[in-house]
């Protein structure tokens, strides 16, 4: 073993340390490409860490060179490939640390580290390689790793970690961090070899060749060729990215153009740039909207608190979206849907706004149309809500809504009403072809009108005048009807009321010419009956007699009607309790129900019941009603009558379980010589009647076939 004499070669140096430029340069240059790409990131990583392993070894190998070209230069071909393979594995697991997405403080560490090892362990292997034998000095050596480990850090630090510096915005800091990365390897190489003990190996086993002096230079070249053409193709693909991305910039900023809206302007607010849909929708040039900040386009709509809040928004770093009327340079106004972006400095605050705007005034004008519409059916449904009855139904009857007077009238909910049909106001009055008429009508799509008489909840009957339209599909058929309805009630009272007066005063007329011609024969022909009824012994004869008596008696109870039609008597109205006058009637008529097995049931709710009445004539009302109710069931039953005061009136109710009354005949009870009996007259219901109304009071009769007849009689009630 002896010791090596060297010497210095700073040509080769030189060219070392500029082919470690390169491929630290090209390294980085690649790898900020494998940072902010998806595409290929297997083939730029191997291509980063390759070029930086050669680097490396590039500048032990020859810096080596440089302090030994004595002569002819020996070396050992594993060992060199080792110690770049070594180059290589350790900067990739550097770089590896480094490509970590949430990069931190101790990733730095970490790649100093591997960066670190990989320049010592190439440093070692060089000198094997070349048959060198060292020995390293302890704290030069240590001394020499941390300035190296403290360069990497240093610049890996200011390249990826540091927040005050931005590949993007200074393009002198890559070159930068390329000059002191290998600065760092450069220093590594120096250090460690001034820190280690030369000496020149025995004859080692190991395959050695032999270099001669003349053959450096190309070996030198046919690196730098090698360096050169990493540095060039990582160039190209760096341009080729900033082409795809330049083309892609420009495509999306075309695509702007053509569909928004675009301005941008400093932190003030003055316009720096506008696209020319800006100028075409303002009507503004260019150089009159430059400089300018975007009052001169404020139509005047919006208060001061919006376009402060919209301040507040983008001027705390925050995104601001929101629709804005504007004002064209003629006056007219149009309005976009804008969204402004705010870009930060390094500080946090905005340096610039991006405003971003679509033209919505059509959107806008559509909507106000459609809001004007919708405040139209608005006010159409609130009138006909406020004048009609209105419910929709589908196709086949059944409700699907009802408006509050439709509730109101019926005495139904609304949840009883909807998902029922119409049936369930059915009042028994109208046939079935009646109804069977309006379906036809309605479903071959045609308008049908009508009055009808319903029935409430409360068992109440109500008229209405009917209109329903029904609603026709693609196919012409119906697919809902609307029933618009208007309550007639007092409409149809009044009309029956002046249809029976005028019957009356017919009958009024009737009864004061016939009833005197008529009561004077009657008088003389009763008094003969009689007087020959006193002499008459035969048996059969005296039967002809009291038959020709009852006879005249009836007629004469005809004539007295007549007299009460022709003229009423005035009514004296006495405070009397209306429930031992009932009690009276029902026990008088107890003997004749039984006769007919029909059995009476009394009931009152109060046992004083107070109304003002001529008893005598009330008495004659109960007793035609009640013997009706009677006469009505020939083969026994139960009649109910009953005394309730609700809401100020009194209501008597007289309920038979008889054969009923049919609709046609119903709605003619009362009328002057209509009777449903083969032998009755027909004037006592009407009489019935007019007693009833001269003590303001209203008389209504509900009946179905076979369940029975109900006349149910309103007085007022006399109040405390």
């Amino acid at each position: 073993m002896e010791n090596i004499n060297l010497s210095f070669n700073p040509v080769i140096f030189l060219v070392a340390i500029i082919l470690t430029i390169m491929s630290s340069y090209t390294a980085l240059d690649l790898f900020s490409i494998v940072k902010s790409s998806d595409k290929s990131r297997r083939f730029l990583f191997i291509g980063v860490i390759f070029s930086f392993g050669i680097g490396i070894w590039v500048m032990n190998f020859f810096g080596m060179l440089a302090l030994n070209m004595t002569g002819s230069i020996s070396y050992q071909i594993p060992m060199n490939l080792l110690s770049i393979m070594l180059g290589i594995t350790f900067t990739g697991m550097a770089f590896y640390t480094l490509a970590n997405k949430k990069l931190q403080v101790q990733h730095l560490y970490i790649s100093s580290f591997f960066m670190t090892l990989a320049v010592l362990a190439v440093h070692m292997i060089a000198m094997f390689s070349m048959n060198m034998g060292f020995r390293y000095q302890p704290l030069v050596t240590a001394a020499a790793l941390i300035l190296i480990y403290c360069s990497f850090f240093f610049s890996f630090w200011i390249l990826y970690y540091s927040k005050n510096f931005s590949q993007s915005s200074h393009v002198w800091l890559k070159p930068l961090t390329s000059l002191v990365v290998t600065g760092a390897i450069v220093e590594g190489h120096l250090l460690l070899t001034r820190a280690a003990s030369l000496y020149q190996l025995e004859n080692s086993d190991i395959q050695q060749v032999t270099v001669p002096e003349s053959l450096i230079s190309y070996l030198i070249l046919f690196v730098a060729v090698i360096i050169l053409g990493g540095l060039i193709s990582s160039s190209a693909l760096v341009s080729r990215r900033l082409e795809q991305t330049d083309t892609n910039l420009n495509d999306i900023t075309d695509a702007l153009n053509i569909s928004s809206i675009v301005a941008i302007t400093d932190p003030k607010g003055n316009i720096t740039y506008v696209n020319e849909k800006f100028v075409e929708i303002s009507q503004y040039a260019e150089g009159e909207l430059l400089g300018q900040n975007h009052s001169i386009l404020n139509s005047g709509y919006h208060s001061k608190e919006f376009f402060k809040e919209m301040w507040r928004t983008i001027g705390s770093g925050r995104t601001w979206k929101g629709e804005i009327r504007n004002r064209a340079k003629d006056g007219s106004f149009y309005w976009v849907d804008t969204t402004i972006v705010p870009f930060l400095n390094k500080k946090g605050k905005p340096y610039q706004y991006v405003s971003i705007r679509t033209d919505i005034t059509n959107r806008k004008t559509t909507e106000a149309s459609l809001k004007n519409s919708l405040r139209e059916v608005s006010d159409y449904k609130f009138a006909i809500d406020q004048a009609a009855i209105v419910a929709f139904t589908d196709e086949k009857g059944i409700i699907k809504s009802v408006n509050d007077k439709f509730v109101e009238i019926s005495g139904y909910s609304r949840e009883e009403l909807i998902g029922s049909d119409h049936r369930l106001l059915n009042s028994g009055f109208h046939s079935k072809e009646f109804f069977k008429n309006l379906w036809r009508t309605i479903g071959s799509g045609k308008v049908w009108k009508g009055e009808v008489r319903n029935k409430a909840k409360d068992g109440s009957f109500y008229w209405v005048s009917t209109t329903i339209v029904p609603f026709l599909n693609e196919n012409g058929k119906p697919y809902q009807y609307l029933a618009m309805r208007s309550d007639i009630t007092e409409r149809k009272q009044t009309e029956e009321l002046l249809h029976r007066q005028d019957k009356l005063a017919a009958v009024g007329q009737l009864a004061a010419g016939v009833a005197h011609e008529i009561r004077n024969p009657l008088t003389s022909m009763k008094g003969y009956a009689e007087f020959l009824q006193l002499d008459e012994e035969d048996p059969q004869r005296r039967e002809f007699l009291d038959i020709i008596l009852d006879e005249i008696n009836r007629v004469n109870n005809i004539v007295e009607e007549f007299m009460v039609l022709a003229k009423p008597k005035t009514v004296e109205l006495e405070e009397k309790n209306i429930v031992p006058i009932l009690r009276n009637i029902v026990s008088l008529l107890e003997f004749e129900a039984r006769k007919r097995r029909v059995k009476l049931h009394f009931n009152a709710n109060n046992d004083i019941v107070q109304i003002e009445c001529d008893e005598n004539r009330l008495k004659q009302v109960f007793l035609n009603f009640i013997k009706n109710g009677i006469e009505a069931m020939p083969d026994g039953g139960d009649l109910y009558v009953s005394a309730e005061v609700e809401n100020n009136n009194v209501e008597i109710s007289i309920k038979d379980t008889g054969v009923g009354i049919p609709p046609e005949k119903l709605q003619k009870i009362g009328e002057p010589f209509y009777t449903t009996k083969k032998e009755g007259t027909g004037l006592g219901l009407m009489v019935s009647f007019k007693i009833i109304e001269s003590h303001n009071g209203k008389v209504y009769i509900e009946s179905e076939q076979n369940k029975g007849t109900t006349f149910r009689i309103l007085l007022p009630a006399k109040t405390a």
